[in-house]
């Protein structure tokens, strides 16, 4: 049985990809600060959900549930040197971020010290404790100012328009120049609006959600005129279970030095976007979410806000090729589950 570490495991996707990795016979160790970003309880049920005792949550203290799970932060370097020595990962799947766009221009500092800091990290953990694939997450936002659509991992990704997107960009750097100096295999996931159950409250779809079940207004950006890669987690877990085990191999393909893709390198280092390739505008969104409650939202519309993008739209061919899948969840389905796990949450 090999062992995976996976960070950020009481997040929204943390959670999803422990639970499918734990069926399929991988043995994991999850960690989290649990930070008050948001709402903390819900981070406590997703643990509960994987047979975590949350009321004997400690600092550095392993808990057995479904998975081991120790209550600790990034930037703890010396504790997680200790947990990378003791356990000897074969794999570490890194998902804990200060994650929100809108949130790093009131707080930029939270993302130099959880998303550089903490990622530095495990970089410097990967380094001192080898293991055979460091998988990580990055995010759409890294194109910023692009409009070349659908946006290519091949396209340079200089323009970021938010803190959040620069120290992402910051990790794919990060994890390149480990992978050239310590031959550390890494794949950087550029994520595209990941949605379903258990989502964050911080998001669109629980945000129109609870809006629409108490009867509240709640505002729609661009007045509207949005589109999204909307991205199902089941497909996103799945997609990450399989590239797991197929860590880069250094220059394949043939990495050219004298035309640079971004995205290949003559070290062992890829990065792929990890998203639906079926962008969904904004309002057909809010009319499934409408649907699933068989109520109506009381929108109010406001403009583009700082640091958004109007659109967003995937260019995935290499991940389908390279893990043998493709997303195929419809949104309306996968905002019903959405639904049905928020109702079953709030009564």
């Amino acid at each position: 049985m090999e062992k995976i570490l996976v960070t950020g495991a009481a997040g929204f996707i943390g959670h999803h990809l422990s639970k499918l990795l734990v069926e399929n016979d991988y043995e994991v160790v999850g960690i989290d600060n649990i930070n008050d970003y948001y709402d903390q309880k819900l981070k406590l049920a997703r643990l509960e959900d994987m047979s975590i005792n949350t009321s004997q949550i400690d600092y550095n203290v392993p808990l057995q549930g479904k998975i081991k799970f120790v209550k600790l932060d990034l930037q703890d370097r010396e504790n997680i040197f200790k947990l990378f020595n003791e356990e000897k990962f074969d794999y570490v799947v890194n998902l804990a971020a200060q994650a929100g766009v809108r949130y790093s221009l009131e707080n930029p500092q939270s993302y130099i010290d959880n998303n550089i800091t903490g990622f530095l990290s495990i970089l410097e953990a990967c380094r001192n404790y080898p293991v055979k694939h460091l998988v990580y997450a990055s995010s759409s936002s890294v194109y910023g100012l692009s409009e070349e659509i659908p946006f290519s991992t091949s396209s340079h990704t200089d323009h970021p328009l938010a803190m959040y997107a620069a120290s992402k960009k910051a990790n794919e750097m990060m994890a390149h120049s480990y992978s050239h100096l310590f031959n550390i295999p890494s794949t950087g996931l550029r994520f595209f609006t990941v949605y379903g159950p258990w989502g964050r409250p911080d998001m669109a779809l629980h945000i129109f959600t609870k809006a629409i079940v108490e009867d509240k207004e709640f505002e729609v950006f661009n007045n509207g005129n949005m589109s999204r890669d909307f991205t199902y987690v089941g497909d996103i877990v799945e997609s990450i279970k399989r590239l797991v085990p197929k860590a880069p191999k250094a220059n394949t393909p043939k990495f050219d030095a004298s035309k640079p893709d971004p995205s290949l390198s003559s070290a062992p280092y890829q990065i792929f976007n990890i998203g639906n390739n079926s962008p969904v505008a904004l309002m057909d969104y809010v009319r499934a979410v409408e649907k699933a409650l068989g109520k109506k939202g009381k929108i109010v519309y406001k403009p583009l806000q700082p640091g958004d993008v109007p659109r967003t739209y995937a260019n995935v061919e290499s991940l389908f090729e390279y893990i043998d899948f493709k997303p195929s969840t419809k949104v309306e389905d996968g905002i019903q589950a959405f639904v049905d796990k928020y109702l079953e949450l709030d009564s």
